[in-house]
């Protein structure tokens, strides 16, 4: 960043910082840091558009209450939280985060040690971007799923570093293929002594935090390239309608078995349990995936928009 652009930046961040936090108007703003009125209502838009401030709103809409109270009656739900929608085209990504962020947040705040274990997905890596609690150091956040893709490269929604690097915390990767060349291969990584004891750390998880994936031609384990359509078609013809963490599950959440799924290098979240289970997911085209966790207990906790709760209780 040069001198100019980061002179600009900061100019931004206090317009914002005067706004927000200090209840300017964009007259006071304006003569504040000696600029045309104009210009500090463009400050401050740019703060919150290049994320140098963060908003949430903590007003919660009736609508989206109500919502939370039926999905909490209708699936036994310990946790739910219902943004409002954003409207077609919205990122839903970015609607759930806050909510999903708060439900971290507190979790964070516990002053007795937690292990925390992640899933990964855009909806996760959103939800890092808006945490802002300081966590107790005590804490250890931990992967279910393996994060080398099959370039070698590290996974692009890889949500344990990004929060470890955000939070300063011990943090346990589980540093596997998320998808190896075969069965026997992917059982050779489960006998390492590092991957073991990161799986060891997984089941004692106090929290956990999943993405859900939908097995549809849309599916993200094919569109990212981590198998092919003809694997694909296997999953779905054995019936797999979702994907925690690389396990795949079918409309009664029971796990599949096939030879695709044996390659992949997850932890497989046990059904029921007390710990929180919270999957962050929104739009239609989760919706069968969504519900078949929900049936299964695979999860007892969920973070999703107003759109997608409507669907789920109709």
């Amino acid at each position: 960043m040069n001198e100019i652009e980061a002179t600009r930046e900061d100019e931004a961040a206090r317009a914002g910082w005067l706004y927000y936090v200090g209840g300017m108007t964009q007259d006071q703003i304006a003569a504040e840091l000696g600029v045309s009125r104009q210009r500090a209502q463009r400050l401050v838009s740019r703060a919150v558009s290049d994320g140098l401030v963060r908003v949430r709103i903590e007003h919660k809409i009736g609508a989206c209450l109500e919502l939370e109270a039926a999905l909490r009656r209708r699936f036994q739900l310990q946790t739910v939280r219902v943004a409002p929608s954003l409207g077609e085209g919205g990122d839903r990504a970015r609607a759930t985060a806050p909510l999903a962020a708060t439900l971290l947040e507190r979790i964070l705040a516990r002053p007795e040690p937690q292990v925390i274990a992640f899933g990964t997905g855009r909806s996760l890596s959103a939800m890092v971007e808006e945490v802002m609690q300081p966590p107790a150091m005590a804490h250890k956040i931990v992967s279910l799923i393996g994060n080398i893709a099959p370039d070698g490269s590290a996974s692009i929604y890889d949500v344990i570093m990004r929060l470890a690097n955000k939070l300063h915390l011990p943090h346990y990767p589980m540093l596997v293929p998320v998808i190896s060349e075969s069965a026997e291969e992917r059982a050779m990584f489960d006998h390492l002594k590092p991957v073991q004891a990161v799986r060891r750390l997984a089941a004692q998880a106090d929290a956990t935090f999943v993405g859900v994936g939908q097995l549809g031609d849309d599916a993200p384990v094919y569109k990212d390239g981590f198998v092919t359509l003809s694997e694909l078609r296997e999953l779905q013809n054995a019936g797999a309608i979702g994907e925690l963490v690389g396990a795949f599950y079918d409309v009664q959440g029971r796990y599949i078995t096939t030879q695709t799924t044996e390659r992949f290098g997850s932890f497989k979240i046990a059904r029921n349990g007390d710990a929180p289970k919270i999957a962050i997911a929104a739009g239609a085209s989760k919706l069968a995936a969504i519900r078949g966790a929900l049936a299964g207990g695979l999860i007892n906790g969920l973070v999703t928009d107003e759109d997608t709760a409507r669907s789920l209780v109709q």
